[in-house]
């Protein structure tokens, strides 16, 4: 099965065919957001074909790319490949995902068995990273030219200050050489490394020249869009030398640290059209750093970038840090020596997990210095019995499993995916699951499926010749793909039983016309003059409860239970706190520190604004916005989808 004999992995026309027609089953805003997000052009695949995806041909897509990524691997090992096997496996796979009882992450939804996995990078496909900043003085600009690689490419990243202090800025050696800038993302990420390196190591810094990079509006080939032009970079290198040149001389602090990585990300913002995701991590006693986000008008020009959190220590006084959270929802809390020797709370402490020294954005997954993550979802909701739960988990599983088959373009990262080979299989739709399951059946399905789950990762790892998962389980916050199929984000509560779910798309977007037929309320951005804004009444099932009726005393103790029982990398959680529950955050972060590996607080609020993404109603509005309402079945459409955002989370939790 080795070169020219090799055929690439396809599900046959036939079995394709029983879904053409098939309904699925979408939630209220599941089909929209898919249009608009995942569904790509036909013609990437058959130049032939017109128009954009529909979800049959989307999971087809992403399941022949999971198995012949799988089928790549074991040829080029030697290994038997049995293909009725495979075939059944793939099957299954593709009918629970067209069924959405579980689904890649955002990033494999849009990426996955795409020419941009298989011939440039498969790093598109994984969701988040961390990079430490503790040897900025021997890698200079080249770090942070790496978190914007990354994030040029859809990966959330998580960055610590540790570097603060290690060197001193200097004076860069200006040169007439020109430099002209390619029309690509190593180019932008080239210029970037050159501009700081002139600043971190006493670097020749050329005259940058703009000419080749495209026109404002033209397309983004490979991951969607449409380009910005030239002007987020000029602007971002300006703004780079604006900050570092007035402390040429001075040790480099970990405000400067945040300051580039935020800058970098509002340059990243407006030239792919899309949203920057970072976490920043520093020190529990730099009360500078932590404050950092206090200066208004820096806030709203960068620093909004990163979700500033720090390296918490079990038993130390959270005073301050608990009155900062009452204020804005930061700092976040990472106990960070919990990630390094504990799995899951419910087992013995281990270490074999030391390196760890940071975590993605949304703290859902512990991770090395320039590892990757790839995060799977499964809706334990949308399962009858416990016993068709597990075989969705084996799917999930195993898409997981194979994403850490492929290389990305970082060889140090490569490095450190073939050692650790971590994944994160997580559950959405929790409160759901346990309004229709119960809570303590629940939590025994959590148990017994990570039991189950180290089965088969040693199954797989042997048959594939690579190392056990070193983690295997988190719970991420969710988003995007969690309204596919009308699923509450991780383990939050839902707004309420009725409200309104809001969705903005650009003025002219074809999707527009569509929704309006379809008789849902459609008005202009009262914020932004080129956006209009789409109204759909949502009917939460399985309803009990909703945030405004969630104590935190819940919240926090459903986190610490799936830490104990199903999490082995981490929770994400951002408790959502009221006005008389704010005294108590101090009490919380000593009751709890001990049995969580991250958590952030946020007070809970009404919509406070107009057009707020979701806003709670009563019953007698949605029956009222639901009259004349039809549903949308399939939109004829010439415009891709604009790719996922970072963590798949433009309703992230954490945001």
């Amino acid at each position: 099965m080795n070169g020219h004999n090799y055929r690439k992995f396809r599900l046959s026309d036939k079995f394709i065919s029983q879904y053409e027609d098939k309904e699925v089953p979408w939630g209220p805003v599941g089909y929209i957001t898919y249009k608009r997000t995942y569904s790509r052009l036909l013609s990437e695949r058959d130049s032939t074909a017109v128009g954009t995806e529909e979800w049959f041909q989307t999971c087809r897509r992403v399941i022949e790319g999971m198995f012949d990524m799988q089928k790549r691997h074991v040829s080029k090992l030697g290994l038997e490949w049995i293909d009725s096997k495979s075939q059944k496996t793939a099957k299954d796979a593709y009918d629970r995902l067209f069924n959405l009882k579980w689904t890649p992450p955002g990033r494999g939804l849009w990426m996955m068995g795409t020419k941009f996995v298989e011939e440039r990078t498969a790093a598109g496909l994984f969701n988040c990273a961390f990079r430490s900043t503790k040897d900025i003085s021997a890698k200079g600009g080249y770090l942070f030219s790496w978190m914007m690689d990354a994030l040029m490419v859809g990966i959330g990243v998580g960055f610590d200050t540790l570097g603060a202090g290690t060197l001193v800025i200097a004076d860069p050696i200006y040169t007439d050489d020109i430099h002209i800038i390619d029309d690509s993302r190593e180019g932008w990420v080239r210029s970037v490394q050159i501009l700081i390196d002139g600043f971190l190591c006493a670097k020749e810094v050329p005259k940058f020249d703009y000419s080749a990079i495209r026109a404002y509006g033209e397309p983004i080939k490979g991951f969607g869009g449409t380009s910005a032009g030239h002007g987020p970079l000029k602007e971002l290198h300006e703004n780079l030398t604006a900050l570092l040149s007035p402390n040429i001389g001075e040790d480099i602090t970990s405000i400067d640290i945040v300051d580039i990585e935020n800058l970098i990300g509002r340059c990243v913002v407006a030239g792919n059209v899309r949203r920057s995701a970072a976490l920043a991590m520093g020190s529990f006693d730099d009360k500078e750093y932590l404050s950092m986000k206090n200066d208004k008008e820096k806030l709203m020009h960068h620093r909004w970038g990163s979700n500033n959190s720090f390296h918490a220590k079990v038993g130390m006084d959270y005073t301050w840090h608990a009155e900062q959270s009452q204020i804005n929802g930061e700092p976040g809390y990472i106990w960070l020596d919990n990630a390094r020797t504990r799995g899951r709370f419910k087992d013995p402490e281990r270490d074999d997990d030391l390196k760890v020294m940071g975590f993605n954005p949304c703290v859902e997954q512990q991770l090395e210095d320039a590892e990757l993550c790839c995060l799977t979802e499964t809706f334990p909701a949308k399962h009858e019995n416990y016993e068709d739960y597990l075989k969705t988990l084996k799917i999930a599983y195993l898409y997981g499993k194979t994403v850490t088959l492929s290389n990305t373009h970082w060889a140090e990262t490569n490095a450190i995916m073939l050692k650790n080979r971590r994944i994160g299989l997580s559950q959405s739709g929790v409160i759901q699951a346990f309004n229709k399951h119960g809570r303590r059946e629940m939590l025994e399905w959590c148990d017994k499926a990570y039991d189950y789950v180290q089965e088969i990762d040693k199954e797989f790892s042997d048959w594939l010749c690579v190392p056990r998962s070193k983690r295997t389980t988190s719970i991420k916050p969710s988003g995007t793909v969690s309204l596919l199929n009308g699923s509450t984000p991780g383990i939050h509560y839902p707004e309420a039983e009725y409200y309104i779910r809001r969705i903005r798309f650009s003025i002219g977007n074809s999707i527009l016309r569509a929704i309006e037929e379809a008789g849902y309320h459609i008005e202009k951005d009262a914020y932004s003059p080129n956006t209009m804004v789409a109204s759909f009444p949502v009917h939460e099932p399985f309803f009990q409860k909703g945030k405004n009726e969630a104590t935190m005393w819940e919240q926090l103790e459903i986190a610490a239970a799936y830490q104990h029982y199903w999490a082995d990398n981490s929770v994400s959680v951002t408790v959502t706190f009221k006005a008389d529950e704010a005294k108590d955050i101090k009490t919380a972060l000593e009751m709890y520190e001990s049995r969580l590996k991250a958590v952030s607080f946020l007070r809970y609020q009404e919509t406070g604004y107009e057009q707020a993404p979701y806003e709670p109603i009563t019953k007698e509005q949605y029956e009222e916005m639901m009259v004349g309402v039809t549903p949308i079945q399939r939109i004829k459409t010439e415009e891709q989808g604009a790719g996922t955002v970072f963590c798949d989370g433009d309703s992230c939790e954490i945001g």
